[in-house]
């Protein structure tokens, strides 16, 4: 499915409005897409989300942001994934916390994937960032579950002169959470670094 400019920007409206805690709003402008594309099961579980959030605010941020991740590795499986953790708790964070991390192993196994807390293990036991990741680069993935680890992951790979590779992630990920001012950011240091290298050059 590709979605028309003008969808994409009221996609993109919907995503800045669910991150101001403008949920009605939020969910107004999901439903619009939902009218224009009635198969498409990701805006209708942004709908199911803002609902939630309009009663319990935590459960649908953890909801939203491990889903907003894990679509880059597999749409359909993430869809799956954030429906039945809805369906099988009532907000209770430890629990939710407790399936992600259920979860994470599980997309670890099936995408032939390192969880990112054993990554940064693996990066303790070689010694530094750069020499771990070339390590798995061309044979594994680092599967992330937390928006905090995403941004972590990829100044990391900014500072280690990966570009390619941060770049990748970015992209990734900026049609999610382009209105998060981290993401600018992250993209503001890389072009920087690039500049600094290509002078070197």
């Amino acid at each position: 499915m590709v979605l028309t400019n003008s969808d994409l920007k009221i996609l993109e409206l919907a995503n800045s409005l669910y991150a101001s805690r403008k949920y009605l709003k939020a969910m107004q402008k999901y439903s619009e897409l939902v009218s224009k594309y009635p198969d498409n099961e990701e805006f209708k579980l942004y709908i199911l989300l803002c609902d939630i959030a309009t009663e319990n605010e935590e459960k649908s941020n953890m909801f939203y942001d491990y889903f907003s991740v894990a679509k880059i590795e597999n749409l359909d499986s993430a869809i799956e994934y954030v429906k039945g953790m809805i369906k099988a708790y009532d907000g209770d964070v430890e629990e939710i916390t407790k399936l992600l991390h259920e979860i994470s192993s599980m997309a670890v196994e099936s995408l032939d994937a390192i969880d990112y807390k054993d990554f940064l293990e693996l990066v303790q036991s070689r010694g530094n960032f750069k020499e771990a990741f070339e390590d798995i680069m061309f044979s594994t993935k680092v599967a992330i579950t937390s928006k905090d680890d995403f941004f972590d992951f990829v100044n990391k790979l900014i500072e280690n002169d990966f570009e390619t590779s941060a770049y990748n992630y970015l992209d990734g990920f900026n049609e999610y959470f382009s209105y998060d001012s981290k993401i600018q950011e992250l993209y503001k240091k890389l072009e920087e670094k690039q500049s600094v290298n290509n002078n070197k050059q």
